[in-house]
C-alpha cells in the first residue's frame, strides 16, 4: 500500500508507513532469507554429482497427476540449470510442505483418453533416458527424508513438474479435471462439480446443482452450434470444478487468464512458442455468490466479462466495483422481499433466522433485518451457520437448534443458506427431538434440494420456500436420462455421479474418499425419470450460456458486417465490446421464457413459493404454491398445510396483541414481548409509540374501543332548536309592535300628543328598540367571526342608542328646572336639534368604543370545553365575560338616566314622561340584575345562556316600548278626543285664579291662554281657505311651543314659586330670553295690558266648564301674533317671573 487511496484517481499520496516501510521490510527478509539458504548450495551440488540407480517403474493411479505433462526429454533444459544459484533448505521446506510421501517408484504407462476430452494424467517416464540424475532430483530427497513426500516445491528450486504424485490416491485429492469443448469461441466455467469439505479441498460429487448444471450447459452449447446462431462459428468451453469453495475456485479461475497472459506479445510469457493458449472469451459462473465476489475481482482486471447463474448476492448488483460481472438470476434483494412477504402473510411477528456466514447469507441477513424492522417484525434469535471459515462439526448445529428451543413462541424461522448446511441444521433439529417445533422460511439455496430434504422429510415438513422462478430446459431431460459413461466422455466427472447415482465401483475407474463401493456396477444401468431428480433452476445456466451466444452473434454483426467466420477485429474478442452487447441482450431461451437483463445486470425478478408437505400419509413432495412477481405476492392459502391435519398456520408471536385501549410494556431485554395495561378514560394507545397511552386534547374523546380519539359535536344555539325559536317569536313580536308604534306615531306625526313627546328622539328610540330585538337573530346565528364582531357591537350599541335617548330626554327636564331654580335664563341646548347632536354624540361614545376594541382584539369564533366532555362553539367574548366592555357604557347611561328619572320624579304626571321614564328604568335595572347571576351561572349551557342574553335584550326594549309609548298610543288610538292641547292641562288647574300678577297661576294662565288660542284658530281655519303667510306660520310654531309649555303645568305644584316662574316652552321660537316688545306692521309695539290677559284666561275657563261660544278678541290693528315676557312685581316687591302673553 505505496500509495493512498482517492475517490477522485486511482492513487492518492504516498504512505510512508505502511507503504514505504512495509516494503522495504519485505525486502529486508528477503535478503535474510538468502543468506540463511546459500549454507545448503553444498548439499545440492552433492546431489547432482550422485549416480543414482533407475527406478522401478510403478503404475500412477489415472487421477493422481493433474498437470499435463509435456512428452519431449528436458535432459537439455535440467542440463543447463544453475545449480549455484539454486539452494534449498530440506528442514525449512519440510515445515513447508509437512506432508508424507511414499517411497516413489517409477511411473508406468496410462492411455489418455480419446475425444474432446482431454483428461489429465500421468506420462510414462522414460526410465532409459541419459539424464535420470536430472529428472528424478528428488530421488535424494526420498531417503532422506524417510517417507516424506513433497507435493509442490517453492520456486528457488527448478524442477521438472510442479508437484510430485503418490501411489496411493486419497493421499492426493482433488484431482484436477477439466471439460473441453473445442471451438472458435471458448467460453470458461466454473461449476460446482463437488461439495465442500472442511478436511479436504472437495466433498462428495453434486448431481444436481454440479453435474446437471454442467451437462446444461454442454447441452445448450450443442444446440447453439446446431441452430447456426453464430454464422460459421464454432462456440466452446472450458469447464472446471469450484469444489463450492471460494479459495480454490479461484485457483481454478487462474486458468482462463494465462490465455490473455501468454499471447500478450512476447514469448517471455510461455516457455514453449509452439503452444499458444486460446483466450477465453468469457466465464459463466460460478455457483456461490462468495466465490463469483473473488473471481469477479479477477476478471475484471483482464476485463473478461462474467455470467452467473446461481449467485443472487445483492453486494454483486454494485457495478461500481463489479463492472464485468452480469447474472440470469434475480437478486437476492427481491428474494429477501419475498420472503417477508410470506411472513407477514402467516401473522408472524416473531421469527428467528439463521444465516450462512458467506457474503450469500449475510448480505441477505443485513436486508432481511432492515425490512422485518420496517413491517414490525421481531427477531427472536440469529445465528450464523459456519461456511467460509470453514465446517461447523455438529456441536455447532446443535447449539443453534438448542438457542431456537429457548424461544418457544418464536415457532418461525428463516434459514437463508446453501443445503448442506441446512441438512446439517435437520440433522441437529433430529437430534434434539425438535422435529415439528419449528415452520421454516427457505431461501433458494436449498429449497427443492433432496440434499436437505432425502431421509429428513419430518424436519422439512411444512417449509414455504423462495425459489427464483425457472421453466425445464426443453429436451434437457431426454439428452441427461440417454447419458452413460461410455457415450458422456467429454465430462470427466460424469463417472463419479454415476458411481453415486447408482452406488457401485464403475468398472476400471479410480479411486477416491467416496467411492468406497464394495459393489461393482454392471454398466447397463440407465437413468429414468423414477431414479433422477432433477434441479428446477437450469434454466439460468442455460439462459447464461444464450446471453453469451447472442452477444457474439451482434457483436459479430457489427465488427464483421455479417462475414462467416471470425474476423480480425475479433481475433480475439475484447472483453469490454463484448460486455456492451451483453447487456443489451434480448432474446427466448431453450426454456420459452424472454430474458434480457436489468439496469443493473442481474435477471428479472420472478420467483415461484414452493411449499414442501405430505399430499398423503408419509408421501412427501414439494408443489408451488404461489409465485412472487414485481413485488407482489399472490400466495395459495388453501394449499399451505404445514402439517398433514392441521391446516392452520402456527402461530409465531411473543406476546399476543393488546386489546384495544391498553397500551404494552416490554420485557426487559426483549423488543418483543410485552406486557399489556389499561389506557384511562381520556386516554387512548398512542398511534406511533404503543408504550404510552395519549391524551385526548380538548374537544374530542376517546371511541368505545379506545383507539382513537373522535371529536365531540359541537354545541351552540342552533336556529332549529326550541330556545332559538322561542327567542326569535318573542322578538319578532316586538319588532312587529315596534313597527306598529311607528306606524302609528308616522300617521299622527303632527298630532299634539306626537309632537309633546319629542317626535325626533322618539324615532330615535323607536330604532334603538328595533335593533334590541333583532340583536338575537344575530345570536342565535352559528357562531363565525364575522357574527361574533357583528354581536359584539350590536349587544351595545343597540341599548346605547336607547339610553341615550332617554337620558338626553330626562336630562333635558333636569336641566329645565334647575335653571328654573336658579334664574330667569333659559337653559341652553334644548331645542330639538340640540337634543338630536347631544344624542348622537352619547351613541359616538359607543362607536368609539366597538371601535377600539375590535382592533385591540378582534372578534372571532372558538371551541370553549368547561369540561372534558364539552365542547362549545362560541364567540371569544363568550368564554371571558368581555362582553361587560360592550355593555359598560349602556350601563353607565342606564345608571344615570335613572338618577334623572328619581330626581324628576314629582314632577306632574300629566306634564310629560318623567314618571314612565322612571318606571322604565327601574324595569330595566331589575331586569338586569336578574341576568347577570342567570348568565354567569348557565356557562356550561350554551343554548340556555344564549336564550337567556336574547331574551333580557328582548324584555328590557319592551319594557321600553310598553312604559314609554302604551300611554302615547292609548290617547292616539283609544281616546283620540284627549290628543288635543287642553287635554295636557293639569286637572288640578281647571280653576286657577283669574287674576293676573301674583303667583304662580299668573304664568300658568298665560300659558293656557295661548293653549286655547291656537286650539280656536285651528277650529276657524277648518272653515276658511289657508293661506301661508309669515304671520300664520309663527303663529303654528308659537303653538306648539305653547302646547308642550303646558305638559309642564304638573311640575308648578311641588316646585317654589321662583323656579316655577322659570319654565320655557319645549318649542319656544323666540331668538334669546331677553324682554322685548313684538313690533307691529305699522312700526309700532303693543304691550297688553294685565286686564286682556285676565280676559284670555277668562275665556280658557268657560271654554273648560263646557261654555260654547269663546269670544277671540284680535286686534284689528295686528297682522301679526306676538308674544311678550312681561316680568311683574309681587306683593313684596320682586320680580315674579316672565308671563308668557300671546297675541292673535
Amino acid at each position: 500500500m505505496v500509495h493512498s487511496r482517492e475517490d477522485s484517481i486511482t492513487c492518492g499520496q504516498i504512505m510512508p508507513q505502511g507503504g514505504i516501510q512495509a516494503l522495504e521490510a519485505m525486502l529486508y527478509t528477503l535478503d535474510q532469507r538468502r543468506q540463511q539458504l546459500g549454507k545448503h548450495s553444498h548439499w545440492l551440488q552433492s546431489t547432482i554429482n550422485r549416480p543414482l540407480a533407475p527406478p522401478t517403474p510403478v503404475p500412477f493411479a489415472d487421477y493422481v497427476n493433474d498437470e499435463e505433462v509435456d512428452s519431449e526429454p528436458h535432459s537439455q533444459h535440467v542440463g543447463n540449470l544453475d545449480y549455484g544459484n539454486n539452494h534449498f533448505d530440506l528442514d525449512s521446506y519440510q515445515r513447508y510442505a509437512n506432508i508424507e510421501l511414499p517411497t516413489i517408484m517409477a511411473a508406468a504407462g496410462a492411455s489418455t483418453r480419446s475425444g474432446r476430452h482431454r483428461g489429465r494424467h500421468v506420462m510414462p517416464q522414460n526410465s532409459n533416458n541419459n539424464n535420470n540424475q536430472a529428472n528424478n532430483m528428488m530421488l535424494p530427497l526420498i531417503s532422506e527424508l524417510g517417507g516424506k513426500y513433497l507435493r509442490s516445491l517453492p520456486d528457488s528450486v527448478d524442477f521438472l513438474q510442479d508437484r510430485l504424485h503418490a501411489t496411493q490416491a486419497q493421499r492426493h485429492w482433488p484431482v484436477k479435471r477439466e471439460a473441453i469443448v473445442e471451438g472458435d469461441v471458448i467460453l470458461g466455467a466454473l461449476m460446482m462439480v463437488h461439495s465442500r469439505e472442511d478436511s479436504i479441498t472437495c466433498g462428495p460429487i453434486m448431481p444436481q446443482g454440479g453435474i446437471q448444471a454442467l451437462e446444461a450447459m454442454l447441452y445448450t452449447i450443442d444446440r447453439i452450434n446446431e441452430m447456426d446462431l453464430l454464422p460459421n462459428i464454432t462456440l466452446g468451453a472450458h469447464i472446471l470444478d469450484d469444489c463450492d469453495k471460494d479459495s480454490y475456485g479461484l485457483e481454478m479461475a487462474v486458468d482462463f487468464i494465462k490465455g490473455s497472459i501468454s499471447n500478450i506479445d512476447d514469448a517471455e510469457y510461455h516457455c514453449n512458442k509452439t503452444q499458444v493458449r486460446k483466450v477465453i472469451s468469457g466465464v459463466v459462473g460460478a455457483a456461490s455468490s462468495v466465490t463469483s465476489i473473488q473471481v469477479a475481482n479477477l476478471l475484471r482486471l483482464f476485463r473478461i466479462p462474467q455470467v452467473s447463474y446461481f449467485s443472487t448476492s445483492p453486494e454483486l448488483s454494485n457495478k461500481q466495483r463489479f463492472e464485468y460481472f452480469s447474472r440470469t438470476i434475480p437478486s437476492d434483494h427481491y428474494q429477501v422481499k419475498a420472503m417477508v412477504e410470506i411472513v407477514k402473510s402467516m401473522g408472524w411477528t416473531y421469527v428467528s433466522i439463521i444465516y450462512e456466514e458467506s457474503n450469500y447469507g449475510i448480505k441477505a441477513f443485513e436486508e432481511l433485518e432492515e425490512l422485518l424492522a420496517r413491517h414490525n417484525i421481531c427477531i427472536a434469535i440469529k445465528e450464523k451457520l459456519v461456511k467460509d471459515s470453514g465446517v461447523a462439526e455438529d456441536i455447532a448445529y446443535d447449539n443453534i437448534v438448542q438457542k431456537l428451543l429457548t424461544k418457544p413462541r418464536a415457532r418461525g424461522a428463516i434459514i437463508f443458506g446453501s443445503d448442506q448446511e441446512v441438512r446439517q441444521v435437520m440433522r441437529a433439529v433430529r437430534r434434539a427431538n425438535a422435529t415439528g417445533a419449528f415452520s421454516w422460511i427457505g431461501s433458494d439455496g436449498w429449497s427443492a434440494r433432496n440434499l436437505v430434504s432425502d431421509d429428513y422429510e419430518p424436519e422439512v415438513e411444512g417449509t414455504l420456500s423462495v425459489q427464483p422462478q425457472a421453466n425445464p430446459v426443453r429436451g434437457f431431460e431426454e439428452y441427461f436420462l440417454n447419458l452413460t459413461v461410455e457415450n458422456n466422455q467429454r465430462n470427466p466427472w460424469f463417472v463419479e455421479f454415476w458411481e453415486d447415482h447408482f452406488q457401485c465401483r464403475y468398472p476400471g475407474s479410480t479411486s477416491t474418499p467416496y467411492n468406497n463401493y464394495t459393489r461393482t456396477c454392471t454398466t447397463k444401468e440407465r437413468l429414468s425419470r423414477q431414479n433422477t431428480d432433477f434441479e428446477d433452476q437450469l434454466q439460468f445456466v442455460s439462459d447464461a450460456v444464450m446471453a453469451f451466444a447472442y452477444a457474439l452473434r451482434d457483436m459479430h454483426r457489427d465488427l464483421c458486417g455479417g462475414r462467416p467466420s471470425l474476423c480480425d477485429a475479433m481475433k480475439p474478442t475484447k472483453g469490454a465490446d463484448l460486455l456492451k452487447y451483453l447487456r443489451k441482450v434480448q432474446f427466448k431461451g431453450l426454456s420459452g421464457d424472454d430474458f434480457r437483463f436489468d439496469g443493473n445486470g442481474d435477471g428479472p425478478a420472478r420467483y415461484n413459493i414452493i411449499h414442501f408437505k405430505q399430499s398423503v400419509a408419509g408421501q412427501y413432495r414439494w408443489v408451488k404454491v404461489g409465485e412472487y412477481y414485481e413485488g407482489e405476492l399472490r400466495l395459495n392459502m388453501s394449499e399451505v398445510k404445514f402439517k398433514l391435519l392441521h391446516p392452520t398456520p402456527p402461530e409465531s408471536v411473543c406476546s399476543l396483541p393488546c386489546e384495544r385501549g391498553q397500551a404494552k410494556r416490554y420485557v426487559e431485554g426483549e423488543s418483543c414481548c410485552w406486557h399489556c395495561f389499561n389506557c384511562t378514560t381520556y386516554q387512548i394507545r398512542h398511534p406511533v409509540d404503543e408504550t404510552h397511552c395519549l391524551v385526548c386534547k380538548l374537544g374530542t374523546l376517546p371511541d368505545a374501543h379506545k383507539q382513537y380519539c373522535r371529536p365531540i359535536p359541537e354545541v351552540y344555539l342552533r336556529p332549529e332548536s326550541a330556545w332559538a325559536i322561542g327567542a326569535m317569536a318573542f322578538s319578532a313580536t316586538g319588532i312587529l309592535i315596534t313597527f306598529f308604534v311607528v306606524g302609528v306615531f308616522v300617521r299622527h306625526n303632527d298630532t299634539p300628543i306626537v309632537r309633546a313627546s319629542g317626535r325626533e328622539l322618539s324615532y330615535i328610540l323607536l330604532a334603538g328598540i328595533f335593533m334590541c330585538y333583532g340583536v338575537t337573530f344575530a345570536l342565535v346565528l352559528k357562531p363565525t367571526n364575522i357574527v361574533c364582531a357583528i354581536q359584539r357591537f350590536s349587544v351595545g350599541f343597540c341599548f346605547t342608542v336607547v339610553y341615550a335617548a332617554l337620558l338626553t330626554k330626562t336630562n333635558r327636564i333636569a336641566r329645565i328646572f334647575k335653571a328654573g331654580k336658579q334664574s330667569a335664563k333659559r337653559p341652553s341646548f334644548i331645542s330639538p336639534k340640540s337634543q338630536l347632536v347631544i344624542c348622537t354624540c352619547l351613541v359616538s361614545v359607543q362607536i368609539l368604543i366597538n371601535g377600539v376594541w375590535m382592533v385591540i382584539a378582534p372578534s372571532h369564533a372558538m371551541h370553549h370545553y368547561p369540561t372534558r366532555e364539552d365542547n362549545l362553539l362560541v364567540c371569544d367574548s363568550y368564554i371571558d365575560a368581555s362582553y361587560m366592555i360592550a355593555f359598560f357604557y349602556p350601563i353607565l347611561l342606564i345608571v344615570v338616566c335613572t338618577v334623572y328619572a328619581v330626581l324628576t320624579r314629582k314632577i306632574p304626571e300629566a306634564f310629560n314622561e318623567s314618571k314612565h321614564i322612571g318606571f322604565t328604568m327601574y324595569t330595566t335595572c331589575v331586569i338586569w340584575l336578574a341576568f347577570v347571576p342567570l348568565y354567569f351561572g348557565t356557562a356550561n349551557h350554551v343554548p340556555l345562556r344564549i336564550t337567556s342574553m336574547s331574551v333580557t335584550i328582548s324584555l328590557s326594549a319592551s319594557v321600553t316600548i310598553a312604559c314609554l309609548f302604551s300611554p302615547k298610543l292609548y290617547i292616539i288610538l283609544v281616546r283620540p278626543e284627549r290628543n288635543v292641547r287642553q287635554s295636557m292641562m293639569p286637572p288640578r288647574y281647571g280653576n286657577m285664579h283669574r287674576t293676573a300678577g301674583t303667583g304662580p297661576s299668573s304664568m300658568m294662565a298665560a300659558a293656557v291662554v295661548t293653549a286655547a288660542t291656537c286650539a280656536q284658530e285651528e277650529k276657524l281655519q277648518k272653515h276658511i281657505t289657508p293661506t301661508e303667510t309669515e304671520h300664520s306660520i309663527k303663529a303654528k310654531k308659537l303653538c306648539e311651543m305653547a302646547t308642550q309649555t303646558i305638559a309642564l303645568s304638573s311640575i308648578f305644584a311641588s316646585l317654589d314659586c321662583n323656579a316655577y316662574n322659570q319654565i320655557p316652552y319645549a318649542d319656544q321660537y323666540v331668538p334669546n330670553n331677553t324682554t322685548t316688545a313684538t313690533p307691529t306692521a305699522n312700526g309700532t309695539s303693543t304691550e297688553p295690558t294685565d286686564e286682556q290677559v285676565v280676559a284670555n284666561n277668562n275665556k280658557i275657563n268657560q271654554q273648560q266648564h263646557g261654555q260654547a261660544n269663546v269670544v277671540v278678541v284680535v286686534s284689528a290693528t295686528d297682522a301679526t301674533s306676538a308674544t311678550e315676557v312681561v316680568p311683574t312685581a309681587t306683593s313684596n316687591g320682586s320680580r315674579r317671573a316672565p308671563v308668557l302673553q300671546t297675541n292673535l
